[in-house]
């Protein structure tokens, strides 16, 4: 009886201990150089404009720099230079959460005795104004916990240095993202479902409401990067199918001498609209379809369709050419080779009006055709797979 023993305790632990390590970034090592440098950028701007603003000197003591710039600011010169599409990461979302986060924290600290009872309460303030003024802003839990940590009982400090240290940074944002080809402030733009694309603008509105959970990501950037996605998979699923993948291998066929009676009820009998014409060699020479056959009949007369019809195909007892094939078949004919990627022959189907493709080799024989129907067929697999 085979073993169904359960792996060792230790083996199943140090798994669950490496899902805790998170996945790596998908940034280069420019992108992390970037933010990195921004960070320093912008933190040093607000330190030292922040400092000639409210002291007329550079902060070079630490007690003065405490007096210039709060903590707070560094955690959102993460969020501005690194993640700078965030919708948490906006100059609204820094300057308001901030400025509103201190007010709540500050509140607390005056008008709540236990600071303990203070603390959560200004954290939890925080992110009811944050909430409800769109500006969410992580590092505003830190400023509201900072005012209550450190006393403060002056509402006009969450405007000096709080407000202004945001505003600052603000600045540093626009100029160095923006030159680093970071387009910022990032302006949410509601974007036009592609055409391509299974999913519309209301299900994914219906996703988000279910999911029902803030993401650190614009609607439309996850938008784009849905559609995105989808279409590099339909592109790799698509890209890896050939002609002989999905043709035809047993084609019906006719010969040039073929009555056009004969033609007409191979048609009819395999319930298709083509006949490739082919010699004794299987060397394409031409295709006749149903659209040649409605060529040689007059619609403009009163009597039927069918009475045309019959007539054309009574002239098969006159003498040749009249009445065979190679009357009326097409003797210009759009091929493929069995190796040519399907994907290059979709604006031939869809812009050239064509119906079938007759598939040959190097030496001009048919081997196979490819319909509309194949082609759609095909698209269909790969996007449902």
């Amino acid at each position: 009886m085979p073993s169904t023993s359960k792996p060792p305790a230790n083996r199943s632990f140090a798994a669950r201990v490496r899902s805790l390590w998170p996945a790596p970034l998908a940034i280069d090592s420019r992108e992390k150089w970037r933010a990195s440098c921004g960070a320093a950028f912008g933190v040093l701007l607000v330190a030292t404009v922040a400092s000639l603003w409210l002291h007329g000197s550079f902060a070079m003591q630490h007690s003065l720099l405490a007096l210039a710039i709060v903590a707070p600011i560094g955690a959102s010169a993460v969020l501005v230079f690194a993640l700078p599409s965030s919708p948490l990461a906006q100059p609204w979302s820094v300057v308001g959460g901030n400025t509103l986060s201190a007010l709540a924290g500050i509140a607390c600290a005056k008008w709540v005795p236990d600071a303990t009872l203070a603390a959560g309460l200004a954290v939890s303030l925080s992110i009811a104004f944050m909430l409800t003024l769109r500006c969410l802003h992580p590092p505003g839990g830190a400023a509201a916990l900072l005012m209550v940590v450190a006393g403060c009982d002056q509402f006009a400090y969450a405007f000096s240095p709080v407000m202004i240290d945001s505003l600052l940074l603000v600045a540093a944002g626009v100029v160095y993202n923006n030159l680093t080809r970071r387009p910022w402030p990032h302006v949410q733009q509601p974007r036009a479902t592609s055409v391509a694309s299974r999913f519309t603008a209301a299900d994914l509105d219906g996703a988000l409401a279910h999911y029902n959970q803030i993401l650190d990501v614009s609607r439309d950037d996850l938008q784009a990067l849905l559609e995105r996605a989808e279409a590099s998979a339909y592109q790799r699923k698509m890209g890896e199918i050939r002609c002989a993948d999905v043709m035809s291998r047993t084609p019906v066929v006719a010969r040039q001498e073929m009555p056009l009676r004969e033609a007409w009820a191979l048609l009819r009998r395999h319930k298709v609209k083509a006949l490739p014409v082919v010699d004794s060699q299987r060397h394409l020479l031409g295709i006749v379809t149903v659209a040649d056959f409605m060529k040689q009949i007059d619609l403009d007369a009163h009597e039927g369709v069918g009475w045309h019809l019959r007539a054309l195909l009574r002239q098969t007892r006159s003498k040749p050419p009249a009445g065979v094939v190679a009357q009326i078949m097409t003797r210009t004919v759009r091929v493929a080779s069995a190796d040519r990627l399907l994907t290059e022959l979709v604006p031939v189907f869809s812009e050239n009006d064509h119906r079938h493709i007759p598939i040959i080799d190097a030496e001009r024989r048919l081997v196979g055709i490819i319909t509309q129907s194949d082609l759609v067929r095909a698209l269909y697999s790969a996007v449902r797979a």
